[in-house]
């Protein structure tokens, strides 16, 4: 004699939709483990005690998929902490380089101060030569302001032609006068 779904769900303590669910999750229980009485759907002593032994065939099929599901975690850590160790040497590679660059920078920087000293004690050096450098400047000045005496008392001489040029750069001036008024840019 077999038990209706209701009569079922009291003896489990479930509800008669737990019960359907647990039915419907079965492959083919309907075809060998149910008959209809009347109206009610009854299900036979074996399916009876294949229900009531569901829940341990869920962890018994569970138990396996959790251990296949820890072999994965476990693989998934594994890898990651690979990769972490990988990603620990590369940092370290990194702070080794960005050493390696400061103490460089640092060398770089006494050297400019270095060759910056011996700059100076070289243009102190240069100096007295600048004094001579000078004189040898007075001295072209001085035959060149001779040169230019001596044109000078050839032009005076032509009268003519320098009132002429005094005459051209009046009107050089005059010219650049009008130019330059504010109403000349409108």
């Amino acid at each position: 004699m077999g038990k209706t779904i209701r009569q079922l769900s009291e003896e489990f303590k479930l509800s008669k939709q737990a019960i359907n669910q647990r039915i419907n999750s079965i492959n083919d229980f309907r075809n060998k483990h149910t008959y209809k009485v009347k109206n009610h759907l009854e299900i036979d002593n074996q399916g009876v005690k294949i229900l009531a032994n569901f829940d341990k065939q869920k962890r018994q099929e569970r138990q396996p998929n959790q251990q296949d599901k820890n072999d994965k975690n476990d693989k998934i850590d594994h890898i990651l902490l690979k990769q972490l160790d990988v990603k620990d040497q590369q940092i370290a590679n990194l702070q080794q380089a960005l050493d390696q660059q400061q103490k460089l920078q640092i060398a770089t920087v006494t050297e400019n101060h270095r060759l910056k000293e011996h700059i100076r004690k070289l243009s102190g050096l240069l100096e007295p030569s600048s004094a001579t450098q000078q004189q040898q400047s007075n001295d072209k000045d001085d035959t060149l302001s001779n040169s230019i005496n001596a044109i000078h008392d050839n032009a005076e001489n032509d009268k003519q032609d320098q009132s002429h040029i005094v005459d051209e750069k009046k009107k050089r001036i005059h010219k650049n006068k009008v130019n330059k008024s504010w109403w000349h840019f409108w």
